[in-house]
């Protein structure tokens, strides 16, 4: 059993091997504070027959940890991983898979269990340091460690792992996974800051990553094991060689076609073709078809990146910083309340946005959700097969949809009005109708145009650009790239997507397939990725300069006032009977706060004017001298019963009824009648006197 442990950001770091899952190729229980995540790395059986590493990487979220019971009434335990455990798991992969070599055909799988979390240290970075630390310790071949942090910034100073607190403060909220020398993820939220902010927060980071890196090595070499041999993934040398040749071919292909279809079109050809001739010529090879498909792969991307970092030549012929043509429609879709088409290429999203009551946020039970959380805004991205010319079947939302729903909707976040100013809730759906790179950020530029297209009043329009980058680890020589198309991400060294407005910074995510990129590079990136930025939010604003003045006619209406806390027992009723009686008899949706704020939404003025009066008048206080017109109730003997108000009922005395003697109440009202009063007295127990009008 080994232990190792430092102080980071005044907390203990603390790592042991030994102790759970001994099973594992390689295993480790990590503690930052009270939060406790195990992690373990197993290595499974080769597959010689697929062209791709076959890595799994898992994030389960425990609902024990956070000392909570599943609310469902009907299941109990953990179901389907929440999008934050999803995102939490994408964030951990990114990290670890560009420290395996490509070639690797065994399975691995680590997962990350959360056994324990404090409502302070986020249980996503103590996974991210064991997981890595689990497949070094292993036996399985890995080119790590690696350091993952989050830093925030809170007037003006950097802080390095934030508490949850410190995060709803900070200006920042910046995940970054390093080697100590190169990076290979980021992930950020911000609040329009600057990009200088964000290399600075590396930067001042450069300590810290290499104190627990320090550690993981120090770990390793005490308490590891051997790393023994995979399968590996192996061109034969004559395969490799004919595929060189027909590097002609490929250079045809690839520069001479008039768009994303005819490129690969042309690509198929030479690829069929060559296939087919060394299938011919090998046939008594094992997966001859396979090979051969890798190799001309191989070829292909050596052309594209040699074509740029020489001749700064891009396969569509555009500058290395320059975007794509760009186009948008707004208003788009004529019974929604808001939507936009935003074109990049050949990339196209369609995104509609749509306005709810406050009863229509979504309420999160999530590991991480502590107390009741409800969430206002949010952000659905759907990617269906036809938007890249496929054949694909229409299941749930997977990795990738969740991934980019969030970072489209992180992106925005910063500019949304809170719930004071607008108290709405808000859903956007992105729908990809065409791909070629780049989705996430159109669907950021497309629900910026969006919420405006709905009258949303947002603080800024927002936009977004995936940057690329070519690197030769050996010179050192690189070239970043404006607006990627999806060849060159297929084909580059990273996908960096930057959102933000003409003021600063709100989303990064950065995924890199090798080492090498430094903060300096990061800089470049940056820089270069605001000029593109820029030049898409002024062809976004001649289209759209600011959110409409009024609201869509179909979007409902938020009618808001304030009650007495103390009356709101009185409008729910017992049950809630008296609320739904209100919802049922004019069809509008009531939400009322703890505050006593209550809001009424619906689509006709005159159903909400009707509902607002209706629950005025049931916490309204009857004075004397008030007028009303009322209904008779009840007949007694020494008066009638009116009911003036909702729930409130005044008496008539059978010598107020009438001028002169009364000798029966029902000589002069019958139940149902109404009576113009005015009232007269409230007595010392709170009984309402009433006299006609």
């Amino acid at each position: 059993m080994g232990t190792k442990e430092i102080e980071l950001a005044g907390r203990k770091f603390a790592f042991r091997s030994g102790w759970l899952a001994l099973q594992a190729n390689g295993s480790v229980v990590a503690q930052y504070g009270d939060t406790v995540v195990l992690a373990t790395a197993v290595k499974g059986k080769a597959k010689e027959d697929v062209d791709y590493f076959p890595l799994l990487v898992d994030y389960e979220e425990r609902l024990y940890a956070a000392g909570k019971i599943k609310g469902s009434r009907f299941i109990k335990r953990e179901g389907r991983a929440t999008d934050e455990a999803i995102l939490s798991g994408r964030l951990i992969d990114r990290g670890l898979r560009p420290l395996f070599d490509a070639d690797v055909r065994n399975d691995i799988q680590v997962v990350t269990t959360v056994l324990s979390v404090d409502e302070e240290n986020d249980s996503d970075i103590v996974a991210c340091n064991a997981a890595s630390l689990a497949l070094m310790i292993s036996d399985i071949p890995w080119n790590g460690p690696l350091a993952t942090l989050r830093m925030g910034k809170i007037n003006g100073e950097y802080l390095i792992n934030p508490t949850y607190a410190q995060r709803a403060e900070s200006s920042l909220d910046l995940v970054v996974s390093s080697t100590g020398e190169h990076i290979l993820m980021v992930e950020a939220g911000a609040k329009l800051v600057s990009e200088q902010e964000i290399t600075g927060a590396i930067r001042f980071a450069s300590d810290y990553f290499k104190a627990v890196i320090k550690l993981q090595k120090e770990f390793a070499a005490e308490f590891g094991k051997p790393k023994k041999d995979v399968t590996r993934f192996v061109i034969p040398a004559e395969l490799m060689q004919a595929a060189k040749d027909t590097e002609p071919k490929i250079v045809e292909a690839l520069y001479e076609a008039k768009d994303k279809a005819d490129r690969e079109e042309r690509i198929a050809n030479v690829t069929n073709e060559f296939i087919e001739a060394m299938a011919a010529k090998y046939s008594e090879t094992e997966n001859i078809k396979l090979h051969a498909g890798a190799a001309l792969d191989k070829v292909q991307k050596g052309v594209i990146r040699r074509n740029i970092l020489d001749k700064d030549l891009r396969v569509d012929g555009r500058s290395l910083d320059k975007t794509r043509a760009v186009s948008v429609e707004v208003g788009v879709l004529p019974r929604t309340h808001g939507s936009a088409m935003f074109r990049r290429g050949e990339t196209q999203v369609l995104t509609i946005a749509t306005l709810g009551s406050p009863g229509d946020e979504q309420i999160l039970d999530g590991m991480e959700d502590f107390g009741e959380v409800r969430k206002r805004y949010m952000h659905h991205y759907n990617f269906p097969g036809y938007s890249v010319g496929e054949v694909a079947p229409m299941r749930g939302p997977g990795r990738r949809e969740i991934g980019h729903g969030a970072l489209a909707e992180r992106a925005l976040e910063p500019v949304v009005p809170g719930k004071e100013e607008f108290p709405y809730t808000i859903r956007l759906v992105s729908e990809v109708v065409g791909s070629n790179g780049s989705t996430s950020m159109a669907s950021t530029c497309g629900s910026s145009l969006s919420l405006m297209d709905a009258g949303v009043p947002v603080k800024d329009v927002i936009g977004g650009v995936a940057m690329g980058l070519v690197l030769d680890t050996e010179s050192g020589n690189f070239k970043v790239l404006t607006d990627i198309a999806g060849i060159e991400d297929a084909n580059g060294d990273m996908d960096f997507k930057v959102t933000g407005s003409e003021v600063g910074v709100t989303a990064l995510q950065l995924d890199v397939k090798t080492r090498g990129l430094t903060v300096d590079i990061l800089e470049k990136a940056l820089i270069q990725a605001q000029a593109g930025r820029l030049h898409i939010l002024s062809i976004m604003k001649a289209a759209l300069a600011a959110p409409r003045g009024t609201l869509s006619k179909y979007a409902p209406r938020i009618t808001s006032f304030t009650i007495d806390p103390d009356k709101i027992r009185t409008v729910i009723g017992s049950g809630g009977k008296t609320i739904n009686e209100i919802i049922d008899a004019t069809g509008v949706k009531i939400d009322i706060e703890d505050s006593g704020l209550v809001m009424i939404t619906s689509t006709s003025g005159e159903a909400a004017e009707k509902a607002e009066k209706w629950v005025k008048d049931l916490v309204k206080e009857v004075k004397p001298g008030e007028e009303y017109r009322g209904k008779v109730t009840r007949l007694m003997e020494f008066g009638a019963f009116v009911e003036i108000l909702p729930g409130k009922e005044g008496m008539v005395h059978v010598s107020k009824l009438a001028a002169g003697r009364v000798e029966n109440v029902s000589d002069v009202v019958n139940v149902g009648d109404e009576l113009d009063v005015v009232v007269s007295e409230i007595d010392s127990q709170g009984r309402i006197n009433l006299i006609t009008n």
